[in-house]
């Protein structure tokens, strides 16, 4: 009978959280794209945005979470980029920004580590 060690099951648990945050974050990309094509006063970039707010308020919940396995240093970096995210979505959604392309780059670099 084959078990599977706490070791493995943990590195295997680890490895689908990360594929699901990555899938999370492609779909939030993908949602972006499609509204710097169609303009930062468009509903699909209200979806978008929207879309990125839950997302990083999730993210954000887990890295501050102290049973989050990250080192502390990487944790802290990562919430300071979600703050500067929601922040940006807010003047976006309130037209003082329409620095759509600003979230895709900082999005793209987190879901390129995610690798």
């Amino acid at each position: 009978m084959y078990q599977i060690s706490y070791a493995e099951n943990l590195q295997d648990n680890s490895t689908a959280c990360r594929d699901r945050e990555r899938l999370a974050m492609d779909h939030a990309l993908d949602l972006l794209e499609n509204a710097r094509n169609k303009g930062a006063s468009s509903i699909a970039c209200i979806e978008a945005l929207s879309y990125l707010c839950r997302l990083w308020t999730l993210l954000m919940e887990d890295l501050a979470n102290p049973d989050n396995d990250l080192p502390e240093v990487l944790r802290a970096d990562l919430l300071s980029v979600g703050i500067w995210i929601l922040k940006e979505t807010d003047a976006i959604q309130k037209g003082t920004s329409d620095n759509l392309v600003g979230l895709i780059e900082i999005c793209t670099l987190i879901r390129d580590g995610l690798k």
